[in-house]
């Protein structure tokens, strides 16, 4: 009976082992194959000059798209103007919205209200200037006796340089020209042959600034969000941060020129009235501003002063007035501008220099008033981009 049990006792079975891999063999290596020196010099050269067609390819893709880019700027200036002067104003009066939004007031409402101040402005400086320039216009006979003296005098000595020169060129026996009269039309066909365009250009883009600033600002949350989601999902923090700074940099450039001008008004205007210049509050607003304009805005500033003081102003008064500008345009330049302007764009001088030389080219005066925020966002958009940051390291300080 034990005997059974323990035939019947069952002995656990041992594991089978786990396979083990065979051995793989190597494969035999085949012959080398050995490139004649010659041939491997012309697969090296292949190579080389690949690589330089594919360069050459890019740079004249990169080429071609600068030189498209400023036909467009070019060909296009008058709406790219018009965009870009309502983009500045739509900053300026950004605080006011956002103000009128903290009171509860709806942010389209609150767009409409500052568009109305904005319009009450224009339509109240547009009044004052006019009015002025009328005031000064019925004034204007009493001082035509010493303007034409001036002038007169001006013409001789022009008429007598031209005379010598003519001289100097022609020769003793040369023949006198025959005088061809040219008669021109009337004022109205001009205006209708070549003005009319122009003007009619310019007030249809000006009636358009009011409608876009109140979009941009009632639509400002929109467009920052859509304009954001036009990049893929891992660049969108970037360019939430790239925007954000232009913003910045934006309003920042505008509140300093506010500033300086405000103050270089204060100071000229004070000049003036010391000096009985007429309206010198009005005056000294147009030449403080006027001034902020590079490289003309010397020029421009020197103006107002000389035509408001005719018959007002002596020889001394007229040096006064001149010294006055030129000290206030330098130090405006070069002491405040710097610092309350120049710190938050954070450009170079011969960047400045060149991007006003460009945009001049491309869209004239207002090419000088909106070169610097321009390139500033330029910068800004370099200086996020991996690829571009050499760039705007060379457009910085």
């Amino acid at each position: 009976m034990a005997s059974n049990q323990s035939s019947q006792r069952k002995f656990p079975r041992p594991e089978p082992e786990a396979a083990k891999p065979l051995p793989v063999q190597p494969p035999s290596p085949g012959p080398e194959v050995v490139i004649p020196a010659e041939t491997a010099a012309e697969l090296e050269e292949e190579h080389e000059l690949l690589h330089a067609n594919i360069r050459a390819a890019s740079m004249a893709q990169v080429a071609v798209a600068v030189i498209a880019g400023i036909g467009v700027f070019y060909f296009a200036r008058l709406p790219l103007i018009t965009l870009s002067v309502a983009l500045l104003i739509a900053f300026i009066l950004e605080p006011l919205v956002n103000g009128l939004h903290k009171w509860r007031v709806p942010r389209a409402l609150g767009a409409f209200i500052a568009v109305l101040c904005l319009v009450a402005v224009l339509a109240a400086a547009t009044y004052l200037f006019y009015n002025r320039a009328v005031a000064f216009g019925r004034e204007l006979p009493r001082y035509s006796a010493e303007i034409h003296a001036m002038v007169a005098k001006i013409t001789a000595n022009t008429s007598k340089i031209e005379q010598n020169t003519s001289k100097v060129l022609k020769g003793p026996n040369a023949k006198k020209p025959i005088p061809v009269e040219v008669q021109q039309g009337t004022s109205l066909f001009r205006f209708l042959e070549g003005g009319a365009g122009v003007f009619g250009d310019i007030i249809l883009a000006v009636s358009f600034i009011p409608f876009l600033v109140y979009f941009m600002l009632s639509w400002k949350d929109h467009a920052h969000r859509a304009t954001v989601q036009l990049f893929p999902k891992e660049h969108r923090l970037v360019a939430h941060r790239t925007v954000g700074r232009i913003s910045t940099m934006i309003r920042s450039f505008i509140i300093g020129n506010v500033v300086v001008g405000v103050i270089t008004s204060v100071v000229s205007s004070v000049v003036f009235w010391q000096l009985g210049i007429k309206y010198p509050y009005f005056i000294g607003i147009i030449s403080g501003f006027a001034s902020l304009i590079p490289y003309l805005g010397l020029v421009l500033a020197i103006l107002p002063p000389l035509a408001g003081g005719i018959g007002v102003l002596n020889h001394t008064g007229i040096v006064i007035v001149v010294g006055t500008v030129l000290i206030v345009h330098l130090v405006t330049m070069n002491v405040l501008f710097p610092k309350m302007v120049g710190s938050r764009v954070r450009l170079n001088p011969l960047a400045v220099t060149l991007a006003l030389l460009f945009w001049a080219w491309i869209w004239g005066a207002m090419g000088l008033v909106l070169a610097i925020p321009i390139v500033g966002a330029t910068k800004i958009i370099f200086d996020h981009v991996d690829s571009l940051r050499p760039l705007g390291a060379w457009l910085g300080e």
